[in-house]
């Protein structure tokens, strides 16, 4: 009698991962890189260090939570939202969907996406489904790590940066069930809204017990639909925020 065999998960997600792309989305933080100008900049020092004798070397970060490519949960900006502890690792595997207007963006810094942007997706891909991640693909991490270039102030002091907005938002949360979304410029409102300290976007998507990550990169080389998207952060309990990594699987 042959005895049957059994697949072990590893085993059918190597078949599965064959052959396939892997992109960071993240951006290596440090100090002097750009940031809400609100946050101080990171303060980085060496408490042990190899090269001055030390066994080894350590390393203390002083860093506001939004720093980098972040992770932001409701409660940063919602009283009782969740915290980063709150949100389960299930959330953290999720679809892809990139919706791209950085055609737009390259003829005007303060574009924002369209009704039309999400139907002309959807006649290409079919529906958002459920749960999935979307990601505002603008060409805007480019000016990484530039901070004048990312904030593109005018002589006003105005930013001049692209942005979701309400329409496309509220649809891919309300209509769409999507999960999560994010984005490669600082703030989820575009800059001519943050400039008069309007951050109402970022309000609604977290008021609607979601999460988004901000400051992301290298979404140019990505498929609009298909690809797989994992997050991850530190656990502080209680937390509002904090660095993450995150990539792609295409």
């Amino acid at each position: 009698m042959i005895e049957a065999t059994t697949t072990g998960l590893w085993d059918g997600l190597q078949q599965l991962l064959a052959g396939r792309s892997f992109t960071d989305l993240t951006h290596a933080f440090h100090p002097g890189q750009p940031h809400f100008p609100a946050f101080p900049d990171e303060v980085r020092e060496s408490v042990f260090d190899l090269e001055k004798g030390d066994g080894f070397t350590a390393h203390r970060y002083s860093i506001i939570g939004q720093w980098g490519t972040h992770v932001d949960p409701p409660s940063h900006f919602i009283s009782g939202g969740r915290t980063l502890d709150q949100i389960s690792v299930e959330e953290m595997i999720l679809p892809l969907v990139i919706l791209d207007i950085t055609e737009r963006v390259t003829a005007n810094a303060d574009a924002t996406p369209g009704m039309e942007d999400v139907q002309a997706w959807e006649s290409r891909n079919g529906p958002i489904t459920p749960g999935t991640f979307v990601a505002l693909r603008t060409g805007w991490s480019h000016r990484w790590p530039d901070a004048g270039a990312m904030a593109n102030r005018d002589d006003e002091g105005v930013s001049h940066t692209p942005g979701w907005s309400q329409e496309v938002l509220s649809f891919l949360i309300e209509e769409r069930s999507a999960t999560a979304v994010g984005h490669e410029q600082t703030d989820t409102d575009p800059g001519l809204a943050t400039s008069r300290q309007d951050f109402s976007l970022e309000t609604y998507v977290l008021a609607q017990n979601r999460w988004q990550i901000e400051l992301m990169a290298n979404l140019e080389g990505l498929p609009e639909a298909g690809a797989a998207l994992i997050a991850s952060w530190p656990k502080p309990l209680r937390g509002s925020g904090f660095p993450a990594r995150v990539f792609a699987i295409h």
